[in-house]
């Protein structure tokens, strides 16, 4: 790298940054998808503040609550700060590879993080793992910087990203996972028993609220964890292991992370110059393979991996030129894909569109408020979450109300939580579902209303409405 460059690169990488966060923001608002299911229910949580919700920790619903109370309640504004966040873990990913390895590393490492799928993707949708992003690169930024210089006020900001991370999602834990590898096999990534005290004090301040609130609440989110692992509450838990789930989710780390990184990541692991870092990717790794085996796991439950990994990665392919090339190519090319897929989102390679999971919704929700308003502005109950998840969003302004089906036992949602049908409900509602509850005591029989599925995230499933009796649904 030049002498200019590598004086500057701070401005450099940060006006890269800036122009491909902008690019982005841009290019959100052409945005045609609908939020989905988690992208609704984030934005429900951020209507009204608590230190925990049903499924995930506080502060993404924080973020989107601010966003929205700024710009309005709408999916640009949902959506919005996320390229935000991915942009700023570029730049603090990019300082700590300053530290380790210098400019030109420190630069190619603003450009990859960028640039990655999960980067593309994750700015344009509402994801916890992009509000835990930018603190967990903080927490391994402000690790090595307290492992060189051993001082307090580095080990309370440490603690202190840490903790916001934890806010965001519990896979920060993986954090804590990988510092404890990393000082066992590497001993200059040592911090001191004083020091960890204080990040650990730090890190508890932050996340002792979210851990009272589910102590509160019946830790819900625990439950909702296990339910996501729930070969844990089988007899035997080998009894179901699928060597093809775990091929599956170690082929989609080559998407989430784009191919070179994501094999690249796994050789920094056995270098020496790039394992000081790289171990921090292997918790999450190791664990979600674990549990992709057993069971299933989804790509992005070992995102994490890939802020330490990135680093790594990019430390062993700055000395391959031409893979480093091909590299920021490969991803840069996915990264402008993305966008332009949500742009264009009927875009088929069969026989429904690419992005189906992410049209419809909208459309769905109006048809029902429109059934309800039409009778009178009834109820309506629903018994499928992403149908209710969507009717809040979309219905905000209609003066509707809108319910679950209560839960026979735990609640298995937020909305069997927090909105399941009151019993002093009487009379009609609008129910929407497959069929309708078995109801021989009503007094007349259920009234079949016409929904259109489209083609959309609905067009394969039996979704219907039903005027029908409050009662028939308190008592099935």
């Amino acid at each position: 790298m030049p002498a200019p460059i590598a004086d500057d690169w701070r401005r450099l990488a940060l006006r890269l940054v800036i122009a491909v966060t902008a690019a982005r923001l841009v290019l959100l608002a052409f945005d045609r998808t609908d939020l989905y299911v988690d992208e609704s229910q984030y934005w429900l949580w951020g209507q009204h503040f608590a230190f925990g919700y049903y499924s995930k920790p506080p502060l993404i619903a924080w973020v989107i609550g601010l966003s929205t109370w700024i710009g309005g309640d709408n999916a640009y504004f949902v959506r919005a700060p996320f390229a935000l966040f991915h942009g700023a873990t570029a730049l603090i990913l990019a300082a700590l590879a300053d530290r380790i390895y210098g400019p030109r590393v420190a630069m190619l490492t603003a450009l990859t993080y960028v640039t990655l799928p999960m980067a593309a993707v994750g700015s344009l949708l509402a994801s916890t793992d992009t509000i835990m992003a930018p603190f967990f690169a903080g927490a391994l930024y402000y690790w090595h910087r307290l492992a060189q210089e051993r001082r307090t006020h580095l080990a309370v900001l440490g603690g202190l990203c840490l903790g916001l991370a934890f806010l965001a999602k519990y896979a920060s834990i993986y954090f804590l996972l990988g510092a404890g590898l990393a000082v066992v096999i590497h001993p200059s990534l040592r911090i001191g028993w004083r020091n960890a005290l204080w990040l650990l004090l730090a890190f508890a301040a932050v996340a002792t609220p979210n851990i009272v609130w589910n102590a509160l609440n019946g830790f819900a989110t625990v439950s909702h964890t296990v339910d996501n692992v729930s070969w844990i509450r089988q007899p035997s838990p080998l009894g179901a292991i699928s060597p093809l789930s775990l091929v599956q989710f170690l082929g989609a780390q080559f998407a989430v992370a784009g191919p070179l990184v994501f094999a690249a990541t796994l050789a920094a692991i056995f270098r020496p110059q790039t394992a000081r870092l790289a171990v921090f990717a292997l918790p999450p790794l190791v664990i979600v393979s674990v549990q992709a085996l057993l069971e299933q796991a989804y790509a992005n439950w070992a995102a994490s991996a890939y802020f330490a990994g990135t680093v790594a990665a990019v430390a062993l392919l700055s000395h391959r030129p031409r893979l480093m090339g091909a590299s920021l190519a490969i991803n840069g090319a996915l990264s402008l894909i993305v966008p332009l897929l949500t742009i264009f989102p009927t875009f088929s390679l069969g026989d429904r569109p690419i992005l189906v999971r992410y049209l419809g919704q909208a459309e769905m929700s109006r048809q029902i408020i429109d059934l309800a308003i039409d009778n009178d502005g009834l109820p309506i109950v629903a018994s499928r979450r992403d149908v209710l998840a969507d009717l809040f969003f979309t219905g905000a302004e209609s003066n509707l109300a809108f319910y679950a089906v209560p839960p026979k036992g735990r609640a298995l949602n937020h909305y069997e939580q927090v909105y399941p049908l009151p019993a002093d409900i009487t009379g009609k509602v609008l129910y929407i579902a497959g069929r309708p509850p078995a109801c021989p005591e009503a007094e007349t029989p259920a009234e079949r209303l016409p929904l259109d599925a489209g083609q959309g995230t609905y067009s394969r499933m039996e979704l219907k409405a039903f005027i029908i009796d409050a009662a028939c649904i308190h008592g099935n």
